[in-house]
């Protein structure tokens, strides 16, 4: 299932995405003591994880996490634990604990058993999830090229996993669909009008190998909120 939700400007949807998101995280809080995010990288959320940065929240009971990670040193430009760093974990968010995907030398079975134990006992399950998606329909790393894809979007997969994308730089870990769809709170968040003609597409077909939104988008457990601005 999926809501669009459409804004004129970019800057009154993150203003929007980080009013609703402030609320659902005290909420999680007031409810168990604490609330996980996770989030997604590129261009698109700097001016909600600035917005978000400057919610007073409870941020010391609040974990933020990223739907996926380029298995990169923090220095590169490549880096979405960087941008994070730089743009959400400032102002009031820089007491908020970060968990780290890229832990390690090499994204080894080691490593990912390491981090999933992790996962299970600090973050899962998520309560906010913030997706994002490129122009092939792949959101987090679930990418359509990999030979990972029946992994990433089967209901019995670990929550993290490795991925090899063919089309796109650098290996990744990221949280598989299993993992992010068992948020009570998610979150498509983009702009621009070819993601929008993206987005028509993927609404318009079924089949998630193709296009890996599109489990977000048509699974009837699941309610993505899709926010959009020109």
């Amino acid at each position: 299932m999926y809501q669009i939700n459409e804004f004129q400007q970019r800057h009154i949807l993150d203003a929007a995405l980080a009013d609703r998101v402030a609320n659902l995280l005290l909420a999680a809080v007031a409810e168990k003591g604490k609330a996980s995010i996770a989030v997604s990288g590129g261009s698109t959320p700097k001016g909600f994880f600035q917005a978000l940065a400057k919610k007073k929240l409870p941020w010391h009971a609040i974990t933020v996490t990223l739907a996926d990670e380029r298995w990169v040193n923090i220095d590169s430009s490549a880096s979405n634990t960087q941008l994070v760093y730089e743009n959400l974990l400032q102002d009031e968010a820089a007491g908020a604990t970060f968990f780290h995907l890229k832990q390690g030398k090499t994204c080894c079975e080691q490593t990912l058993s390491t981090l999933n134990l992790a996962a299970e006992r600090t973050l899962l399950p998520l309560d906010v999830v913030i997706l994002g998606m490129g122009e092939d329909g792949h959101t987090a790393s679930l990418f359509p090229c990999s030979d990972e894809i029946d992994q990433c979007l089967a209901l019995d997969s670990p929550a993290l996993i490795k991925v090899e994308p063919k089309t796109a730089p650098h290996q990744r870990i990221s949280f598989s669909f299993a993992a992010l769809a068992a948020s009570a709170n998610v979150f498509l968040h983009i702009s621009g009008e070819a993601k929008k003609q993206v987005l028509a597409t993927a609404i318009a077909g079924e089949d998630s190998r193709e296009m890996p939104i599109r489990a977000f988008l048509h699974a009837p457990n699941v309610n993505t909120q899709i926010y959009w601005a020109e």
